[in-house]
This record gives C-alpha cells, sequence and structure tokens, in this order.
C-alpha cells in the first residue's frame, strides 16, 4: 500500500522496524516538504517489496558505479520525475536513505546521494568511500550526507 508523507505530521508509517524509525521518518518527511516546496510534488512512497523495480534500479547503479551493495533491508521506495529529472528514493531499515537524481537531458546533472538518520552509525559499506557532511533539519533532527556523480547512462 502506497503512502503519501505527511510533512506536517511526521509518521514512522512502514519504517516500523528500524531502529531508528523516528527519525527515519524525519527524513522521509524533509524530503517531502523539499519535493512539495520546490516543485508541487506530493512525496508517495511504497513499501520496497512493491517497488522492486525502484530498489534494483537504484541497487544496480550503486554497483556498477561504485561497487557498493547496500546490507540493510530496503523498508520503502518511491521514483517520479519532476521538471525532467528522474528520481529514486530508498529507504532502509537501518536508517539510510539513498537517491538517484538522473537527468534526462543529455550533460544533466546526474548523482547518487546518501543521507544517514540522526542516530545512525556510517554504513560500513561506505565509511572508507565517502565523507558526510552535516545540516540541521527541524524534520530530522542532524542530517549526514555525500554524493558522487553518475558517470555512465542509466
Amino acid at each position: 500500500m502506497s503512502y503519501l508523507v505527511d510533512f506536517a505530521n511526521v509518521s514512522t508509517v512502514g519504517l516500523e522496524s528500524s531502529p531508528v524509525a523516528p527519525a527515519l521518518a524525519g527524513l522521509r518527511a524533509n524530503e517531502a516538504r523539499y519535493y512539495k516546496n520546490k516543485y508541487d510534488h506530493d512525496f508517495v512512497v511504497e513499501p520496497a517489496e512493491n517497488a522492486k523495480d525502484t530498489v534494483e534500479y537504484v541497487h544496480r547503479i550503486l554497483k556498477e558505479e561504485r561497487d557498493i551493495v547496500i546490507a540493510s533491508t530496503p523498508l520503502e521506495a518511491t521514483a517520479f520525475e519532476v521538471e525532467g529529472i528522474r528520481m529514486a528514493y530508498v529507504f532502509y531499515e537501518s536508517g539510510l536513505s539513498t537517491n538517484v537524481m538522473y537527468t534526462i537531458a543529455d550533460a544533466g546533472k546526474r548523482a547518487v546521494g546518501f543521507k544517514l538518520s540522526d542516530g545512525m552509525d556510517v554504513p560500513e559499506e561506505l565509511a572508507s568511500k565517502f565523507k558526510f557532511a552535516r545540516q540541521k533539519s527541524k524534520l530530522a533532527g542532524t542530517i549526514r550526507g555525500s554524493f558522487f556523480v553518475i558517470k555512465n547512462e542509466y
């Protein structure tokens, strides 16, 4: 069942099995607020088992670009397009959020972003490859994030 993320009333719906569920819910709500304010897009997620294509797409890019395999279980995912940009998100049980931003136009911006929920450790598979910058969020507390540029075509 899909879930329209409400950033006014943050809920852990779909994320209950995460040890940092409230922080992950805040992170998800932070993303929902961004897309609503910037693009007037409603951020709707669905259980990962119902979004296998999105999860596989994100995992394929991670594997092919940087030989990264996320160890945590995917809980939710979403994919959508806004203003010529394809976006895909996967939210993991560990508290990790991974997104792929892929501008459809040639020579557009294409990147993978990682965000860590407040209270989680940096996943082992990312710790030696990335440095994480901190940002404050009213909805998510302290978010640590990093990214890399996608080099190939997907």
